[in-house]
């Protein structure tokens, strides 16, 4: 089975029981809602008994549940034609320039770490629409000089 079947399968699941997608994070649990449901939609592994409660929620076989716990393949084709998604590229595309001296001049010469990072989503209720929050939280990861010897600077913080 690949990976992509898994993930039909465990969304024709979902439609067929009525599931909503915080009741599903509620039975598998432990990690963040956007980690979880990645996970599912085949784009994060999950734990092992992270992948024992999925399978037991889901019906899923051993094999199936043994998918859950392997590293797959990430990333959607560039630039992405689901136009939700693309906002989120075109976000990058128009403040990547920003965001980046904004961070490079706080923390020095380096980069927000897409590993070791959280990610909240949260609705906010506004009377000419409700608006979507997104909170990001990144290590900052400096680059390495390397070749740097005595006393020169080997990674890029930011030099006061």
């Amino acid at each position: 089975m690949k990976r992509s079947d898994l993930t039909e399968k465990i969304l024709d699941i979902k439609r067929e029981k009525g599931w909503n997608w915080k009741y599903i994070i509620g039975e598998i649990g432990g990690m963040s809602d956007v980690l979880i449901v990645g996970a599912l939609l085949g784009q994060m592994k999950l734990t092992k008994p992270q992948c024992e409660k999925a399978a037991a929620l889901f019906g899923l076989s051993e094999s199936e549940k043994r998918l859950l716990n392997e590293v797959p393949l990430r990333g959607t084709p560039m630039p992405p034609t689901d136009p939700l998604i693309y906002r989120f590229y075109e976000l990058v595309m128009v403040n990547g320039p920003a965001w980046k001296a904004l961070i490079e001049e706080e923390f020095g010469d380096g980069i927000m770490s897409a590993i070791d990072f959280d990610l909240e989503i949260e609705r906010l209720p506004d009377p000419k629409g409700d608006r979507v929050k997104f909170t990001m939280s990144g290590k900052f990861l400096p680059y390495k000089y390397y070749g740097a010897t005595g006393n020169n600077q080997a990674l890029g913080y930011k030099e006061e």
